[in-house]
């Protein structure tokens, strides 16, 4: 029996079909469903996805207990939302990229829902809420202001009003590229640290709980581009925490802006490419955080996926 679901959860995601699984525990459940991106180190590292994806088996682990996978859902059953925050304050030579962002967001798949909103104090300035129409949405995109006088208090409380904008869309996969330098100041020195970001913690958990993957650019400001080796490392340290939290990835290129993200789109086009919605049953009903942990019988396949979420 276990080997004919082995086979049958390969042919779901070779295919895109949903893939039904009863329950045969007569004991309160419920449904869980989070983002995984399921792909091999060649894939990443040619940055273009491959014609066959052998994952053989997957197992879903609760806090360590195995749990039901109820279906698996591809780029054809369950459509990206994507919102695109740019940090408002990050240096000028990002504009320099905006044509790279605007050729990606219109080569995303038909169905795709697209926002973009630029992050600064005291507001995020949507500059095109969620739309399917992906020529207007990257033909809203502008450029920064580089102004240190919009700097947002912290990156990660405009991302959680981001993040809050995701529960009027219908269920589907669901993503943030954000283009931050990561530092939060809001709480001073010490708070910037990854471990200490009241705002940080929050972010994750708020994407956590909506399935939200968080992919991340880092992108210097007028607080980092000094070369002010701890204000990097606590930014950059929070940026992998976020993305790796929450399933997505931090791309960075040493400690300064890349001089093009044309490198860091292509991992990411594989990753959403590879990217699908596994939900699964879990006995757990209890209050309180779950980790959780995909892995698949073929060494070879790697996993991105939310490490855990909070149930209330």
């Amino acid at each position: 029996m276990k080997r004919n679901l082995a086979t049958f959860v390969l042919v779901s995601i070779l295919l895109g079909l949903p893939l039904i699984v009863n329950a045969q525990k007569q004991e309160r459940v419920r449904t869980v469903s989070i983002p995984i991106s399921i792909y091999t180190k060649d894939e990443l590292r040619q940055g273009a996805p491959g014609e066959m994806l052998q994952v053989d088996s997957l197992t879903v682990l609760e806090n360590k207990e195995e749990q039901t996978i109820l279906s698996i859902r591809s780029v054809v059953d369950a459509p990206l939302a994507l919102a695109i925050l740019i940090q408002d304050d990050v240096t000028s030579e990002f504009n320099l990229q905006l044509r790279d962002i605007a050729a990606f967001i219109r080569g995303l798949p038909k169905g795709s829902r697209v926002m973009v909103a630029y992050l600064r104090a005291g507001s995020m300035d949507i500059r095109q809420k969620f739309t399917d129409d992906l020529d207007k949405a990257a033909r809203s995109l502008r450029m920064v202001a580089s102004s240190s006088s919009l700097s947002p208090r912290s990156p990660y409380d405009s991302l959680v009003d981001a993040l809050n904008r995701f529960d009027a869309l219908p269920a589907g996969r669901r993503a943030v590229l954000m283009v931050s330098d990561g530092l939060d100041l809001s709480e001073g020195g010490e708070g910037a640290s990854p471990s200490m970001s009241t705002d940080l913690n929050r972010a994750i958990l708020r994407a956590q709980r909506r399935s939200v993957s968080v992919f991340s650019f880092y992108s210097s400001t007028v607080y980092t581009e000094s070369g002010n080796s701890m204000n990097i490392l606590n930014g950059q340290s929070s940026l992998l925490r976020l993305s790796e939290e929450t399933g997505g990835r931090a791309f960075f290129q040493g400690n300064y802006s890349p001089v093009s993200f044309d490198p860091f789109f292509k991992q990411l086009n594989v990753l959403l490419t590879r990217q699908f919605l596994l939900s699964y049953l879990t006995t757990n009903m209890k209050k309180g955080y779950y980790k959780v942990e995909v892995v698949s019988s073929n060494k070879e396949v790697r996993i991105e996926h939310p490490k855990g979420y909070y149930y209330r």
